[in-house]
């Protein structure tokens, strides 16, 4: 089977899991249709969905970062509930949106610390994929967190989508095809597509974005062995149009950095 293919054989049901996620929405995206698979589940933000430029919160209606971050939090408590999700756990490091990758050595080691606590099998984390520069950051955090663990504790690594670029436009509920592992695809029935979209539809500040993405299916692979200190893929990333301060050589250089302190490079 071609790269990139869904294929059966990977289970979600029963399992006890931790879902990073770089923003408050995250989760939902790529996992809300699935979350009443879990036997248990357990939520960790690694920012608070507010940029420090302001641009976004000012477009919401808000004249402080803080105000912005806290409705986000709101937003992603009210989607638990709609969506009768009880978690097992929630964390939030708040780390302001998009500067995550600055930050790269302090959320390894938070996770890790989290991962240890939660005694979890199962992490779904982001892919590597350029997208969006917290999703990478996340993507390597969950991966580096997982190495600081004691071999015989470390859960395994699944993959829900995100977005990234192709052909200079966004992408959204696939995998890029660079990363080989074997998908699978569950198709949600309608119970679990209706309550997606109810959760979906309490993030009210992010609405423009989520039209982008579809709630018939939700993709999951067995997370590929990344190398950070090499770009996802080959061209300009998807992220570099926007003018978040990153790219891809940077974050490399950050990646790169970051594995070194943690002795992991």
């Amino acid at each position: 089977m071609k790269p990139g293919m869904p294929q059966p054989g990977l289970t979600l049901d029963g399992r006890r899991a931790a879902i990073v996620a770089a923003h408050p929405d995250d989760e939902t995206i790529g996992v809300g249709g699935c979350l009443s698979r879990f036997s248990e589940v357990a939520f960790i933000h690694i920012t608070d969905g507010a940029p420090r430029d302001m641009r976004d919160a000012a477009a919401n209606g808000f004249t402080s970062r803080e105000e912005y971050a806290a409705t986000r939090r709101q937003e992603f408590l009210e989607a638990l509930q709609v969506g009768a999700v009880s978690p097992a756990n929630t964390a939030a490091l708040e780390h302001a949106d998009q500067e995550a990758s600055w930050h790269l050595v302090e959320i390894a080691r938070e996770l890790a610390r989290l991962l240890a606590q939660l005694a979890v099998d199962t992490v779904l984390a982001h892919p590597y994929e350029g997208g969006h520069p917290d999703h990478d950051a996340a993507s390597f955090a969950t991966h580096a967190a997982c190495r600081l663990l004691p071999s015989g504790r470390r859960p395994r690594i699944l993959e829900f989508t995100s977005y990234h670029g192709r052909a200079g436009q966004i992408e959204t509920g696939v995998f890029l095809l660079e990363g080989g592992s074997p998908e699978t695809s569950l198709r949600l029935d309608p119970q679990e597509r209706s309550r997606k979209e109810r959760m979906l539809a309490c993030y009210r500040t992010q609405q423009v974005v989520l039209r982008q993405f579809q709630t018939i299916e939700e993709r999951f692979r067995p997370a590929p062995e990344y190398d950070f200190t090499k770009p996802p893929h080959p061209g300009p990333l998807y992220y570099e149009q926007y003018p978040w301060g990153m790219m891809a050589t940077r974050w490399v250089g950050f990646a790169e950095a970051a594995l070194h302190e943690l002795g992991l490079g």
